[in-house]
This record gives structure tokens, sequence and C-alpha cells, in this order.
């Protein structure tokens, strides 16, 4: 699902978004709406750049420009087909290049042979002044035929790096939509892809993956009290313990709302509870300002649920069972950690 947020955020978004939407000479419309909801919702860096480069000045968004932004930077398309599709067609393009340039060469090798005949029949006299007159026009024709093909030769190379740039492109597209646009971290999607590619490139006797569950304590006091932005502010301070936290193979995800998830590929259970411990106590010790008046809010924890994948183990399974050992941290007293049982 492409938006998470609770009743209260997404109204707070409304609010925001609503004098935007009515400043715009574009009609009110869901597009319209979508597009502002994730402007204000700061999920979306690429859409907002876009649209404060066009109203800056002074300047307005019409019906066409709010239907193409949608287009091109909200609506979802199938970025494992548009890869699939742009190294198919890098493939095509490389393999008719190859064969351009070996024409070329085959056309070269040909027009030499003619050369070197067309010399050695005008040393000849009388009769074969004919055929050397022939041949010098055949070679003429060889030679328009190797410019055209060193041309198609280029244009083709051209057209190769384009589409090399274009697959980036898509690549680049593909990661944003793996990433969660408020922390960076994976999004709930990538971090499933991850742990699926980690479960079916598992081979017997390597180390078991682990993972943990985080869930930040108390989360919806820290809305109702400071407010939805700061609220943002708490996770994107969570998520940046996270990333500094793990290494290598690691993924570190927002799973949802408040709620992380770490994978471990190749790390084993204790060394996995100690992450989790190393990551709860930065947590509990980091203090977050108010931006209107500087005033550290209250301490935020978190508590967490770590489990090892057992043998025969789905995906699934091994979430559901560090989701239990989260549960059981929040009814220990929360900012706590606990190992699944095996």
């Amino acid at each position: 699902m492409r938006y998470n947020d609770d009743i209260e955020r997404s109204a707070e978004y409304l609010r925001l978004a609503l004098p935007l939407m009515s400043r715009q000479a574009a009609a009110l419309t869901p597009i319209a709406y979508a597009i502002w909801y994730e402007y204000v919702a700061g999920i979306n860096p690429a859409l907002q750049t876009r649209i404060n480069e066009l109203i800056q000045g002074g300047g307005v968004l019409d019906d066409d420009q709010t239907v193409d932004l949608f287009r091109r930077y909200v609506a979802d398309i199938d970025h494992e087909t548009v890869r699939r599709v742009g190294q198919d067609l890098q493939k095509v393009m490389f393999d008719v290049s190859r064969s351009a340039a070996q024409t070329g060469e085959k056309a070269g090798e040909f027009g030499n042979a003619l050369q070197i005949l067309s010399v050695g029949l005008s040393d000849t006299p009388d009769a074969s002044q004919i055929a050397a007159t022939h041949i010098a026009t055949l070679l003429e024709h060889t030679q328009d035929m190797q410019g055209s093909v060193a041309t198609l030769k280029t244009r083709l190379d051209d057209s190769q790096r384009e589409i090399e740039e274009l697959r980036q492109e898509v690549d680049r597209a593909r990661e944003e939509a793996l990433a969660d646009g408020l922390t960076g971290l994976s999004n709930r999607r990538g971090f499933d892809i991850a742990l699926t590619s980690c479960l079916s490139t598992l081979t017997p006797g390597t180390q078991a993956p682990c993972l943990l569950i985080a869930d930040i304590d108390h989360f919806k006091s820290v809305n109702d009290r400071y407010g939805h932005l700061l609220g943002d502010k708490v996770i994107r301070a969570v998520a940046q313990i996270l990333k500094e936290s793990v290494k290598g193979r690691d993924t570190a995800a927002r799973y949802g709302g408040e709620e992380f998830t770490v994978l471990l590929p190749n790390t084993p259970i204790e060394g996995a509870r100690a992450l989790a411990e190393q990551i709860r106590a930065l947590t509990e010790n980091c203090r977050i300002r108010r931006l209107d008046s500087h005033e550290s809010i209250e301490s935020i924890t978190l508590s967490f649920g770590v489990a090892s994948l057992h043998a025969g183990e789905t995906a699934d399974e091994l979430l559901t069972r560090a989701d239990r050992a989260l549960y059981q941290s929040k009814q220990n007293g929360r900012n706590c950690v606990t190992v699944a049982d095996d």
C-alpha cells in the first residue's frame, strides 16, 4: 500500500494541502489532491523538487501540469517490466551496433580489394580500360557505403548511450519505489523483497538469518502532545540510528507507521540481540528538540522482538515469531529486547 498514515496524520496533511491546492489554476480533483498530499507529507522528494520549480516566483499549476505531475511522479508503474524491457532493448541495440561494425569492416575489405584490382587493371593496355572504369565506379559506390555504415554505427552508438542513461534512470526510479519517503530506509515492499531474496539463496550449513522488529513506545502520545510534524522528526531520528547501526548486506526498513525491521543475513542470534540492545540504548539516550522552543521532548524508547530463522520456516512464520517477541517486550514494560523462543 502506498500510504500508511493514520487518521490524525492524514488529517494534518489535508489541512496543509488544501490551501496549496486552492492557490492553483487546476480543479480540486483526486489527482490534484494526490500530488499535494505527497508534497506536504514529504514522501516524494522528486515531486517536491519539480513542484517547487514550477511555482517559484508566483507560478501556479494548471490542469495539464497537474495531470502530468501525477503521471510522472505518483502513478504506479511496473518497474520490473520497465527494467527488463530496457535491458532487452539495450541488448538489441548492442547486437545491431556490432552487426553494423562488422558490415563496415566487410565493406572496407571489399573496397580495398577493388582498389587493388583497379590499380592492377589500369596498368594494362587498351582492353582493360573499360573494366578499370567500371571498377572505379564500384569503388566509389563502395566508399559511399562505407561512409553510410560509419554514420549508422555512430548513430547506433549514440542511441545505445541514451538507452543506458534511461536504464540507469529507471533503476533509480525502482530504488525510489522501494524506499520510504520519510526516512530513506527501505519501505515494506523493499524489505519483503530483501527477505524473500535472502531466504531463496540460503544453502545448507550456512548461517541462518536473524530478524529484528522494533516499535517506538507510546508513539501516539508523542503525536498527541507535540503534533505529527514532530512525530515525523522522531521517526526520522530513529531511522538515522538504524542506518548507522547496520552494515554490509543488512537491511533496515520502515515497516509501517512507527514500526521498523532489520534483516541480518549473516548474524547469529546473540549478535542480533546485542545489536538490538545497542540500538535501544542509543535511542533512549537520543534527545529530540522542538523546532519552536528548542525544548527537548521526553525520552524516546524502542521495544524489540528478535528471531532467528528455523529450518524450513517461511518468511511469514519468521515475522510472526519476531512480532510475538516484540509483543512480549511490550508486556514486560517496553524499552527492552525479547528473543523469540525456539
